[in-house]
């Protein structure tokens, strides 16, 4: 998404990755001002409330200017590097530099020169997607903020009175705390009003602050909570944190949860990992308990299909999945993942082995594509190498049930009468009552705990 700000001169906006994120953290600057840039060259790596995601360049030019440091989080739609491109003076038009910004032509003409705008992943987004908004307002008389508001995102009708610049999740802020935005001076670029604006009118002001001009208003109010530094250290929630929160917070008081747990003898299966290592079909991959736990649920899906669905709301409608994206938790530095590998029911183990090495890599090195995240219709999640016994697993968002894995450990067990020394894990299952009666949820986990007890159940009832 770039601009025309001076003949020669334009203007890389933070991209939408296309699947409703609203910001990115700069995590990493990899130009400065006065380096040459070629297009696709990547220019910065951004954390977004998924992934860490590079960002290349969709044109050449030499840097002018970085907008942002490193670690400051800015919403989509915001310019975040100027950048002086070549020969782009004849395309300019002849009106002043604000003057395209008023032109209803623009989201029309704007990408011929580019040809392509970049996303969060790398190109494509659809020409569509910009051509929307001007429809809004009168086709000659359009003032140059208005212009800039629905570039914005605020898609409101056009006024006499200059509306507040202010992207939508600002304004549901503002709304929120009972901030009245028009009574805000806007601290950010191009007049935009940022959260910290926001949460600067919403603090509480003395008299002699309110009588302050308007530019110290965001110092004063800062220290809204005060704590001790040496005893306390508090940190932003932001990037993957704050995703997992929200959709932890969502899933939890929007599906109904049920969890149930099994203790099950797992003593045949870690026989049969050992042997798996030592198979010439399974040299040079990753093979572990979870991935003939992995099997295992899938088969049980495909025992039992009813279980793989997602509810739709809008539509009051249950989605039966006729494929298996199968989710697996991964802790990374950045926080909680669920990345899936897609249409796994339909691998083989090797394939399912290759897929899971690939998918911890990756998620480990904190390189998963946001793609990779969604999507998903059930998951995983291995709490045992905490060694945690077992936990009641909160689903992930959209999907229908979770299993969690216990730590694998030598217990007493009564095997052919006698109490012996066997391998020993619990699991737990936890599913979405609205999709899910006990009934099925119960046989899930059964038919997951009697293949993992005689993991011949995985030819017999392959």
């Amino acid at each position: 998404m770039t601009t025309m700000t001076e003949a020669s001169v334009r203007e890389f906006k933070m991209p939408d990755v296309g699947e409703g994120l609203t910001e990115a953290e700069i995590l990493k600057w990899y130009v400065q001002p006065g380096d040459t840039v070629t297009d696709g060259q990547v220019v910065c790596e951004v954390e977004t409330a998924k992934a860490a995601v590079e960002l290349p360049i969709p044109y050449d030019g030499v840097v002018r200017e970085l907008h942002f440091p490193e670690g400051t989080t800015v919403d989509v739609g915001t310019s975040i590097i100027a950048v002086a491109v070549a020969g782009a003076g004849g395309a300019a038009p002849e009106a002043p530099a604000e003057q395209p910004r008023t032109e209803p032509a623009q989201p029309k003409d704007e990408p011929k020169p580019e040809g392509r705008q970049p996303v969060l992943v790398g190109y494509g987004v659809a020409t569509s997607s910009t051509k929307r908004r001007p429809r809004k307002g009168p086709e000659v008389t359009v003032p140059a903020q208005a212009i800039q508001a629905e570039l914005n995102g605020h898609g409101g009708a056009v006024t006499d009175k200059a509306r507040p610049l202010a992207k939508p999740p600002v304004r549901k802020l503002a709304k929120d705390l009972g901030v009245d935005l028009a009574v805000i001076v806007p601290s950010g670029p191009d007049g935009i009003i940022t959260r910290e604006d926001v949460h600067a009118a919403a603090a509480p002001q003395t008299v002699e602050q309110v009588a302050q001009a308007p530019a110290a208003a965001p110092v004063a109010a800062a220290p809204v909570t005060s704590y001790d530094t040496g005893r306390e250290t508090r940190v932003p929630v932001k990037g993957v944190r704050k995703a997992t929160a929200q959709a932890m917070v969502g899933s939890a008081f929007t599906a109904p949860h049920v969890t149930e747990f099994v203790t099950v003898d797992v003593t045949r299966t870690m026989k049969l990992v050992e042997e798996l290592k030592q198979d010439k079909d399974m040299q040079g991959l990753r093979v572990n308990p979870l991935l003939l736990i992995a099997k295992a649920l899938l088969v049980a899906i495909k025992r039992n299909p009813d279980v793989n669905a997602s509810w739709d709301e809008t539509n009051q409608e249950i989605v039966l999945k006729h494929y298996v994206n199968l989710g697996i938790a991964a802790a990374t530095p950045r926080g909680l993942i669920v990345p899936n590998i897609k249409d796994a029911h339909d691998k083989t183990l090797p394939q399912l082995a290759e897929a899971l090495g690939e998918l911890v890599a990756t998620a480990r090195e904190g390189k998963t594509s946001p793609a990779a995240m969604q999507g998903g219709t059930v998951t995983i999640t291995n709490v045992g190498v905490f060694g945690v016994d077992t936990g009641t697993p909160i689903l992930n968002p959209g999907e229908s049930a979770i299993l969690a894995v216990g730590a694998i450990k030598l217990q007493p067990w009564v095997h052919k009468g006698k109490v012996k020394p066997r391998q020993v894990t619990t699991l737990a299952l936890s599913f979405d009552h609205r999709l899910v009666d006990g009934e099925l949820g119960s046989k899930v986990l059964a038919d997951v705990a009697a293949i993992l007890e005689q993991p011949k159940r995985l030819i017999t009832w392959a």
